[in-house]
């Protein structure tokens, strides 16, 4: 049988790392530690929670003490290192919350484990920088450090998203957590099996605009499948695209060919404004840039991460609809009583998340090892890649018998 452990979170923004900690532990967590320019994200799971979790901004209170519990959980932006950002790098200030994180929680918290979620860049080339402070404040308090490379794809979900945890353990010994590799579940049966129910207050669209009113969808329904449904269309797709891609794809011939044939198209039928579009888009591609696909999106088979413009794009596979917030809630595996506050204008919230059965995941493994019945290694620093099921380490003693 397991023994009982404490847990806390520090960042936890709108809480689905949060909450799988929560299941993997089976309890509430003792408290929330936070910023104040948090607070709109954070206020998300505390409402969740009906505000019985105690919740502690430490800017407003510098000298609070928190009591010390057994794991504490952080989810810090990860747009300083995230490649869908414009401005990823080691030096971009989003990436000070890990750092001040890590700092109040090893040196006041003092908890057996302390984790939290980033960018994959995280544990790559750019992430160095980070990983080299993370790791000076692991060693000045006793603790030793691991990443875990992996992507939600490997966890049973219908997206790709790469992501990076991170993992200091009080002491000299890191635990070999256990690689994940099921199944995933198809974007579209994901969408499917979400329960919308008329007395949801999540029951509304995230865009209530017709997705087959979309010009360029409308070109593709009625110009290239000769006037096939919403649905006719997404069942002859191979895999997930979007209206642009697929029309690319369709020809299959220079940018100026295709958006020339679907420029005419659009002076037919007067929009005009997709006719300026089409030429902008046209010239771009023959001069060798790159345009944005962030149009009308199809679930098929997998996704690649839902951030951005997902929430808003992205249709449902049986009906001539966009998602409903609760249908965005459920790819992110939120629990079915959980409810955005703000709605619409806080979509980006679900995006700016860890999906509560991949953060399950990685808690159980936390779990496993404080119940010592997880390989360990003496080790400074570990790389654990779940994509391969590799590792690489930084002995404590160099030696090629300790390596192997």
């Amino acid at each position: 049988m397991s023994n009982t452990y404490t847990h806390a979170a520090i960042v936890p923004l709108i809480g689905g790392q949060l909450i799988g900690q929560q299941q993997a532990f089976g309890s509430l967590p003792e408290y929330i530690l936070s910023y104040s320019v948090f607070k709109n994200n954070d206020s998300q799971i505390l409402n969740y929670y009906d505000n019985k979790v105690p919740y502690h901004l430490l800017d407003e209170k510098p000298t609070y003490k928190a009591k010390n519990v057994d794991v504490v959980m952080a989810t810090c932006p990860c747009a300083g290192l995230s490649t869908l950002g414009m401005k990823s790098s080691s030096d971009n200030p989003m990436n000070d919350w890990m750092i001040q994180s890590a700092d109040y929680v090893l040196k006041t918290v003092k908890p057996k484990v302390f984790w939290g979620e980033n960018a994959p860049a995280l544990a790559g080339k750019n992430g160095k920088p980070i990983v080299a402070k993370l790791r000076a404040i692991a060693e000045r308090e006793g603790y030793t450090m691991s990443l875990y490379k992996t992507k939600s794809l490997l966890h049973g979900l219908s997206q790709v998203r790469k992501r990076s945890f991170y993992f200091f353990w009080k002491g000299k010994e890191i635990p070999l957590l256990p690689y994940v590799n099921r199944p995933y579940e198809k974007i579209e049966d994901t969408i499917r099996k979400s329960v919308v129910s008329d007395d949801d207050p999540m029951n509304i669209l995230a865009n209530s605009k017709t997705p087959s009113e979309d010009p360029v969808y409308r070109y593709i329904l009625e110009e290239l499948h000769g006037g096939i449904s919403h649905k006719q269309f997404i069942e002859q797709l191979p895999s997930h695209t979007n209206t642009l891609s697929y029309v690319e794809a369709f020809f299959a011939q220079p940018p100026e060919v295709t958006y020339q044939n679907l420029k005419e198209w659009m002076s037919k039928n007067n929009y005009l404004n997709e006719e300026g579009k089409c030429e902008r888009r046209a010239a771009k591609l023959a001069s060798g840039g790159n345009i944005m696909r962030n149009t009308t999106g199809f679930a098929k088979d997998y996704i690649g991460a839902f951030v951005g413009h997902h929430p808003t794009c992205l249709t449902h596979p049986d009906h001539d609809r966009y998602l409903t917030i609760r249908e965005c809630l459920d790819i992110m595996k939120m629990p079915k009583d959980f409810e955005l506050l703000g709605g619409r204008k806080n979509l980006n919230h679900i995006c700016q998340n860890v999906p509560v059965s991949t953060a399950k995941d990685m808690a159980l493994g936390i779990r496993t090892a404080l119940d010592g019945k997880l390989e360990t290694v003496s080790a400074k620093f570990l790389v654990q890649n779940n994509h391969n099921q590799t590792r690489d380490m930084e002995l404590e003693v160099s030696t090629l018998e300790a390596f192997i």
